[in-house]
């Protein structure tokens, strides 16, 4: 019997060519370890290229899972395990593996031609120079090709298992259950039934080897992380969307209708919005970014949810018909899953440089409330505040999602619907005025004196015909008007309905167990996990810090002035040059400080604790007035 080591914690990242299966192993893994009750967090990563060249370091695909027995906030800064499916792999991913680490090296790869693709010299799997590392040079590729041998496949075919050979060794190595990823290959195969056959005999060999071999002493085991009781799945941020865009339109009793266009790393929402017909959604995969769009507002004005998906490139080309949306007071929600830009950029790398385009890139004065999802999970109740918001007010909502969020996953507490409250359309059903005569007629302007909503008509209800479309509207009536009194009082009216939601946002919570904090780190979107356990372990080491996250972008929570006058230094993490930071220091005229990363990359949690230990030790130099202590 081999010696079994309990850890807490564990980051291991498959890598290899973007045609390697690097994305469905790491997923498996993830999925296996999530049914285990681990607590997890992913980053995947790729090339945008749908098949980028096969060896080079542009064509290196990765998958990091994080996973634990506590509650974790991010993937991790660095694996633990680097698995290395060729010279490439190992190249783009040495750096980030500390000295110790394990890695798990395919040698059938690390030819003589594939190191010089890569600018190694000599093999580093034989010259000594990974030293400093526990070094396993296994024949990943030459066992599977055996282990497969009786099923007849070309060499090329039985060695794409490789990658199912290397998810069984780790799942013996880290004692992951199995049966998973066997019901999860028996079913994706099922019509190719020699395929499938191949890679449950490439993972159970995989496993099997880790068993009987003495390259491997030791194996070791991750506890369940203590969690609430209830029903958990694995979710990323895209599945998550488009589940609480389906539960809130069944919560308003709409149907749902989808127009968009498919673009990285959006499509995944259209792709499962369009498995649930059942639940009453159309999806409408439009010609363009501006099709899409615009559908999706004629379903709004024909009384269904219409939303609309999209990137940072797209949500430029539909900024005009939002400000339509905004003209005809028309509920519509924009999901916007933001990449590195700007234009094409880094289409599969994750960024948070949209928050100024979704705030102000339309013509005119065109307000639109704005909320951002904090984590993958977070997605559904985002969707579903988003939903409720656009209903309610009769606007177009932005949703803000990143590529680190899209992707990643987490484990998923399963809600109970029936708890959801629900969402109450209150479609206009009869006259709400009376013209000269003093005959009954609709006034599609007339509005809700609370929230300054107007009132939202099916098309051909009796008696509620009206005008509607982009030029100016005339109060109450909704007719053309150029009168520049009414152009103010519209332009007014419009905005303070924006500022009204505030009234429906809570107040901003300050995490602050001390009370003595100085500096307070303020995020929004998917800095939230970098964030915590970067606050975390300031913490464990002895220095006081408070953290806030803001999910309402437009309006700001209420208290948001007041609690950012509250410290001595704010600072705010963020994917751009300091977007969020601009803002509220025009806002609140506080002296926010930008802390920035665009790198394509989540924010470093190391990286983070460190710089704020040097904040925090540098003001301790100084009392709260200013003066050196």
């Amino acid at each position: 019997m081999k010696q079994v080591h309990t850890l807490d914690r564990v980051v291991i990242r498959f890598a290899g060519d973007s045609g390697d299966g690097m994305q469905l192993t790491g997923d498996r893994f993830t999925a296996d370890s999530a049914v285990f009750g681990n607590d997890i967090s992913t980053l995947p990563n790729f090339p945008a290229e749908i098949r980028a060249p096969a060896g080079t370091l542009p064509g290196v695909s990765s998958f990091q899972l994080h996973f634990a027995n506590y509650d974790i906030m991010t993937p991790g800064d660095r694996p633990d395990v680097l698995v290395a499916m060729n010279p490439a792999a190992l190249k783009a991913n040495i750096a980030d593996l500390p000295r110790g680490g394990v890695i798990i090296a395919d040698t059938a790869d690390f030819t003589k031609r594939n190191l010089a693709k890569v600018g190694y010299a000599t093999d580093p799997l034989e010259d000594g120079s990974l030293t400093d590392y526990q070094l396993h040079a296994l024949d990943l590729t030459g066992m599977t090709v055996a282990a497969v041998k009786e099923f007849g496949l070309s060499r090329k075919d039985a060695s794409r298992a490789k990658n199912m050979f290397a998810l069984g060794l780790l799942s013996w190595l880290y004692h992951r259950p199995t049966e998973g990823t066997l019901t999860f290959l028996s079913r994706k195969f099922a019509s190719k039934p020699a395929i499938r056959d191949a890679n449950v005999a490439a993972f159970k060999t995989g496993y099997a080897f880790g068993e009987t071999t003495e390259v491997f002493a030791v194996r070791f085991e991750v506890a369940p992380a203590p969690m609430p009781a209830g029903r958990y799945r694995q979710i990323n941020g895209n599945l998550a969307m488009a589940y609480g865009l389906v539960a809130a339109a069944r919560k308003a009793d709409l149907p749902l209708f989808l127009g968009a266009y498919p673009i990285t790393p959006a499509s995944d929402v259209l792709h499962e919005l369009s498995k649930h017909k059942r639940f009453g959604v159309t999806t409408f995969q439009a010609e363009d970014e501006i099709a899409g769009v615009g559908a999706a507002l004629g379903a709004s004005f024909a009384g269904h949810l219409g939303v609309t998906t999209s990137s940072g490139p797209g949500i430029a080309l539909k900024a005009e018909t939002i400000g339509l949306a905004v003209m005809t007071e028309l509920p519509l929600v924009i999901v916007d899953v933001q990449r590195a830009g700007p234009s094409t950029g880094m289409p599969t790398k994750t960024e948070q440089s949209d928050l100024l385009q979704v705030m102000f890139g339309r013509n005119g004065e065109a307000p639109v409330p704005v909320l951002a999802a904090q984590s993958p999970s977070d997605c559904f109740d985002t969707a579903i505040e988003g939903v409720r918001i656009a209903v309610k007010y009769r606007t177009p909502v932005i949703l803000l999602s990143d590529g680190y969020i899209a992707n990643g996953a987490e484990p998923w507490h399963v809600p109970d619907i029936a708890a959801i409250p629900p969402i109450e359309p209150g479609f206009a059903t009869e006259a709400n005025g009376v013209d000269a005569k003093g005959q009954p007629v609709f006034l599609p302007y007339r509005r809700n004196p609370e929230t300054l909503a107007r009132p939202w008509a099916k098309p051909g209800t009796a008696g509620l015909q009206h005008r509607i479309g982009g030029i100016e509207k005339a109060r109450d009536t909704g007719a053309v008007s150029y009168d520049p009194a009414n152009h103010d009082e519209m332009v007014r009216t419009r905005q303070a309905k924006i500022d009204g939601i505030v009234r429906d946002i809570p107040s901003l919570a300050v995490d602050d167990p001390s009370g003595s904090a100085r500096v307070l780190v303020l995020g929004w979107g998917s800095t939230y996990g970098p964030i915590t356990a970067a606050v975390r372990r300031v913490r464990s080491a002895g220095r006081s810090v408070a953290q806030t996250h803001l999910r309402h972008l437009n309006p700001f929570p209420a208290n948001l002035g007041e609690v950012l006058r509250g410290y001595d230094r704010v600072i705010v993490p963020e994917m751009n040059l300091g977007q969020l930071a601009m803002l509220l220091r025009a806002k609140y005229l506080v002296d926010v400080h930008s802390y920035s990363r665009v790198r394509g990359l989540p924010i470093s949690l190391s990286e983070l604790a460190r710089d704020l230990e040097s904040e925090i030790d540098a003001l301790a130099t100084r009392t709260p007035e200013g003066v050196l202590a």
